[in-house]
């Protein structure tokens, strides 16, 4: 990973922890064949909480220059397309329910790993 590709992320996970989401991962994907080269997943406190993220993460990101090309914006589950990064906030019955890290993580490896 790049310098610049680093600070992007870490600024990322530090405004998520500020204001109190958990379980934030990380998944570098950029050797991966798949549609962006980072993912960042964090778990919501709840509904509003999960919006509230997003609404901090624009009035941070987008005065340092990061493009929200998108927003799939819902109370339990909001995507941030960031180009070469995606964000996931979930609140917890939704992280447990679609179980995006064993996904990611599985990424790559052939079906005799995955068994």
């Amino acid at each position: 990973m790049n310098s610049t590709m680093q600070v992007r992320i870490d600024r990322i996970v530090e405004q998520l922890d500020q204001k109190k989401a958990e379980d934030i991962q990380v998944f570098d994907l950029s050797d991966k064949e798949y549609l962006t080269d980072y993912v960042v997943i964090a778990t919501t406190l709840g509904d509003k909480h999960t919006l509230a993220l997003l609404d901090h993460l624009k009035e941070t990101l987008k005065p340092e220059g990061e493009t929200f090309f998108a927003v799939d914006e819902g109370e339990q589950w909001t995507v941030i397309d960031l180009g070469d990064i995606m964000v996931h906030l979930m609140v917890p019955e939704y992280r447990v329910k679609y179980n995006l890290e064993e996904f990611l993580s599985s990424l790559g490896k052939t079906a005799e790993e995955l068994s």
